[in-house]
């Protein structure tokens, strides 16, 4: 579908590196009709030299408002939104089977999973999250409604249906490896049946972690991965208790990392959430190998997993974007993953001294130019360049005037105007949330608006 030429003007920021933002406070962004950048200027007067621009629809962020890349969410597990902040006193695999896998077995039933889909989708739109890599459950059909939702309301999405012939209740796994492939097949060809080019929705080959699949069963996803070029997903280190049972279930393996190797899982597109108990070793070899990393800080936290040592996997040069882990983590919101990010560093630092520490520049790279290449559309998405998709939200903040009244509807951002554009982002990423955002485009179209954009 065609869409209006559209200049975006105001305030822009985006990740120029991994600890530099680039502050444009008077620009213009020309998308055309295919959704993609068509120009980016410093000064917004400089438009008026592009030809054919001149009917574009205008939109500003206004004097208090910015735009920003969209957040790139390279794990969360959509069916389980329904728990999200329920973990009780659970660790990893207790909490599994007390709380994951009775809901997700649900999802035979149609009605309840359109009602919770539509939901995780219209509420990861609203925090700002353009990009989501969704594990679904068992089900065919509720996965396929999943991709069908994300289709409908413009989400970017890479949507698996999760395999698991063992180390789960009899009344929720695949019966057989043959099942599990066949099933997995039949939503790879029905995203491929919607989304021939993938240019919104991609399939991805998804275990659910390597002590719930069978050896057979990863060696079969493997031969899909190699076969299809398709990108995958699954857990690794995640819990000191789950890496002892990987190393108790697969003794002929040298680490958790070399399961997925030696079963072909183990790709330039695989994306490995947690990472929290990596050896050296393993990091070696996810980097030979290319692969990439969510990293989880909510959920690892909640569910007392560990601390992943991130400054580490980024001086190693590993790829790690983040994830809110839904709903190990608590949160639906990439920005409150970015600050609990920071917290976890700050955390390490206290033992590991202050290299260890994220800066909030660090983690909003992580949650777009990094996810980015995490997701494999680092040439697409992340930033705002020529060619690349506007995939974007406009976040507004609350000045505050000489009456003190509160607008609540943009959130608990106060600016007093003598904050810099820098400090302004710092206080957006330690106390904003989603009534900042005020407007969310996926390759140019509008997928969420809270009635403040203005043309």
């Amino acid at each position: 579908m065609s869409l209006e030429k559209t200049v975006y003007i105001g305030t822009f920021i985006h990740c120029q590196s991994l600890t530099e933002l680039d502050i444009v406070d008077n620009g213009a962004v020309g998308v055309d009709e295919q959704g993609k950048i068509a120009f980016v200027h410093r000064d917004r007067h400089a438009t008026s030299l592009e030809q054919g621009w001149k009917s574009a629809k205008i939109v500003d962020s206004l004097k208090h408002g910015f735009f920003f890349p969209g957040f790139i969410d390279t794990h969360i597990h959509a069916s389980q939104y329904p728990n999200a902040g329920v973990f009780g006193k659970s660790t990893l695999l207790d909490w599994l089977n007390t709380y994951t896998f009775p809901l997700e077995s649900s999802f035979n039933a149609l009605d309840k999973a359109a009602r919770i889909y539509n939901r995780v989708v219209a509420r990861t739109l609203s925090h700002g999250t353009t990009t989501a890599c969704y594990y679904a459950t068992v089900h065919v059909p509720a996965t396929i409604l999943l991709a069908d939702i994300c289709h409908s309301k413009g989400q970017r999405a890479f949507v698996g249906r999760v395999c698991m012939d063992r180390l789960s209740p009899e009344w929720y796994r695949d019966e057989s490896v043959e099942a599990a492939m066949d099933a997995t097949k039949k939503c790879i060809e029905h995203i491929e049946n919607i989304d021939p080019d993938f240019h919104l929705i991609t399939p991805i080959i998804t275990p659910r972690f390597a002590p719930s699949c069978t050896d057979e069963c990863l060696i079969a996803q493997g031969r899909l991965v190699q076969e299809t070029g398709l990108p995958c997903q699954t857990h690794i280190s995640e819990n000191k208790a789950e890496c002892q049972l990987v190393q108790e279930m697969f003794p002929e393996s040298k680490s958790y990392t070399e399961v997925y190797d030696s079963t072909g899982l183990l790709t330039n597109r695989t994306i490995l959430a947690h990472a929290v108990h990596l050896t050296p070793e393993e990091r070696a070899l996810i980097k030979l190998r290319q692969a990439k990393i969510s990293h989880c800080p909510a959920s690892n936290t909640a569910l007392t997993s560990g601390t992943a040592k991130v400054r580490t996997l980024l001086n190693e040069g590993l790829t790690v974007g983040l994830g809110t882990d839904i709903s190990g983590g608590y949160t639906s919101s990439l920005l409150a993953e970015a600050r609990e990010a920071i917290f976890v560093s700050r955390h390490n630092a206290m033992t590991e001294g202050d290299g260890a520490k994220l800066s909030v520049e660090e983690a909003l790279y992580l949650a777009t130019r990094g996810g980015a290449k995490v997701v494999g559309l680092e040439d697409r998405i992340g930033g705002f360049e020529v060619g690349k998709d506007w995939d974007a939200q406009m976040v507004m903040l609350n000045p505050v005037g000489k009456d003190e009244d509160l607008d609540q509807s943009v959130g608990l951002v106060d600016v007093f105007g003598g904050e810099s554009w820098s400090e302004k982002v710092e206080k957006w990423v330690y106390t904003g949330d989603d009534r900042n955002t005020m407007a969310v485009w996926v390759k140019g179209r509008l997928v969420h608006d809270r009635e403040r954009v203005r043309s």
